[in-house]
């Protein structure tokens, strides 16, 4: 069992190192922003070790910045973030029986975009080893970014900056692509989401409205077309079972 673990954790670790790549690149440019307005060192990657969360960090840094006030912060945090709890909700679905208690504190902590979409990608439930090993990776990346960003990051050209600000879109796109060949469901999926991003943000009556809400609409609603079109099948949850019950059997 323990030589099952191990082998499971070691998984996630290495489908986290594509990640943790992104993330170093992503949180270099937080640590150079929060090094600029005036935040020690220390305090920027305190921030990325107490969080996890990308956008909200972008967004609360600014707020921080602009002395902005705790219900400012409270409600930009709510709703950039909120995304989250549907993508647990969602994972908590795949995860093995064991995955309870304290561990779905630990997974709701360590869950992002990219974490999410390798763990739904699993052809098998997710193991609380193999999710550990996930995310270790990234968070350590997170940290060690925003660290070297924070002291170093001030030396750096400002195209280099701006290039560094985009890795995690590419690396997004890395994630999602390569399941869409032969996948009528992800492409349905994808394109109602890009077609409800462009509404948002070209349609005079739409654009205005924040960034976390579109998050959420475009994601819930993309994700109910697919479900509707493309429903997951009581045969493929049993294969789903099936795999891991061979797994556990070291089959």
């Amino acid at each position: 069992m323990k030589m099952q673990t191990m082998v499971s954790y070691k998984e996630g670790l290495r489908d986290g190192i594509p990640i943790a790549l992104g993330y170093l690149g992503v949180s270099f440019t937080f640590g150079i922003m929060g090094s600029a307005g005036g935040l020690f060192w220390w305090e920027t990657v305190l921030i990325s070790m107490l969080n996890l969360t990308s956008a909200g960090q972008f967004a609360g840094l600014n707020i921080m910045l602009a002395c902005g006030s705790m219900v400012e912060m409270a409600m930009a945090q709510l709703v950039i973030n909120l995304r989250y709890s549907l993508m647990g909700i969602a994972l908590s679905q795949k995860t093995e029986e064991r995955f309870t208690g304290l561990y779905r504190w630990i997974l709701g902590f360590g869950i992002t975009d990219e974490i999410f979409a390798v763990s739904m990608n699993r052809k098998v439930p997710v193991r609380r080893s193999y999710f550990f090993g996930l995310m270790t990776l990234p968070y350590l990346g997170w940290a060690l970014g925003t660290l070297i960003g924070a002291v170093c990051g001030a030396i750096l050209p400002d195209m280099v900056v701006g290039a560094l600000s985009v890795a995690i879109y590419g690396m997004f796109i890395a994630i999602v692509v390569p399941d869409l060949p032969g996948n009528k469901g992800n492409i349905l999926v994808v394109g109602v989401a890009i077609a409800l991003s462009c509404l948002f943000a070209y349609v005079p009556a739409l654009k205005d409205l924040s960034v976390g809400f579109v998050v959420i609409i475009c994601g819930v609603a993309a994700s109910a077309v697919g479900a509707f079109f493309f429903p997951s099948r009581e045969e493929e949850t049993e294969e789903n079972r099936t795999g891991e019950e061979g797994v556990e059997h070291g089959v």
